[in-house]
């Protein structure tokens, strides 16, 4: 894996790592008011300052980043199964089976991902799990296309027509010669979908769809910080920093992969 890829890396453990462990490296409760700290710039006590409550923003960043990455997670390991099946389903069955799944793909990859993902989300209430389903529904698509895809190449492969003369039924053509061969490919792809993820996860946030008060989110942080994003920049920069960093680090680890692998995602 190139230099910048292992980098990333390390830097996503290491976030990984504060966030799931937040509940014991935060020096404060994340919704602890203090209105004696109301709007305080970085500190010893407040490393990145406190927000218009008083509350401790790096505590909040921690406690964000759990919520966040787990959802992003979730939603990957969802779409990337879903898509994985649907993709085998549809390059070895051909015929309707093939078209039916594919219709659904050209839908869903119709329409920008982040606006049908906000669409999903007004449909069932405000939550983590309306989060989940609404990336993993705009997510799956391209995984079945791309597994698709590969399944096509293949399907008449020596190794697949050696299973069928031996008597192998086509579901078990699918799941133990075919999916073995896909499984690096969509791996390759989750590694970068998943900056993606984050991303509509924190947009999702932002707008009020995602996780409700009072649990932090780094989107939700920035939306109620918003107004002070001139006046005390730190309520904003803090958890807009993180997401960057974590998408930009996802990116990067999934682009490592993907040259050490030689997979072509197109």
């Amino acid at each position: 894996m190139p230099l910048t890829g292992k980098i990333a890396g390390c830097i996503l453990i290491i976030i990984l790592g504060l966030s799931l462990f937040s509940f014991v490296i935060s020096p404060y409760e994340p919704e602890k008011i203090d209105l004696d700290s109301i709007k305080e710039p970085p500190s010893p006590s407040h490393p990145f300052g406190t927000d218009n409550k008083g509350r401790d923003i790096f505590s909040r960043v921690l406690y964000g980043g759990r919520v966040s990455i787990i959802i992003a997670l979730i939603a990957a390991f969802i779409s990337m199964t879903t898509g994985l099946l649907m993709g085998l389903f549809a390059g070895y069955f051909g015929g309707k089976v093939d078209m039916a799944i594919m219709a659904g793909v050209d839908l869903i990859l119709a329409f920008p991902s982040l606006l049908l993902a906000i669409g999903v989300s007004i449909i069932f209430p405000s939550g983590i799990y309306t989060v989940m389903i609404a990336i993993a529904f705009v997510g799956w698509a391209s995984f079945a296309r791309l597994v698709r895809g590969y399944v096509l190449t293949l399907k008449d492969a020596e190794f697949v027509e050696a299973a069928r003369a031996i008597g192998c039924s086509r579901l078990r053509i699918i799941f133990v010669h075919l999916m073995p061969q896909c499984l690096p490919i969509t791996f390759v792809m989750a590694g970068i979908k998943l900056g993606g993820y984050v991303l509509t996860e924190s947009s999702l946030s932002f707008l009020g769809l995602g996780a409700q008060p009072p649990m932090p989110t780094w989107g939700s942080m920035v939306s109620m910080n918003r107004a002070y994003i001139a006046s005390e920049p730190w309520m904003v920069l803090f958890p807009g920093i993180a997401i960057a960093i974590t998408a930009l680090c996802f990116n990067m680890v999934g682009d490592a992969l993907r040259d050490k692998y030689g997979l072509s995602l197109s």
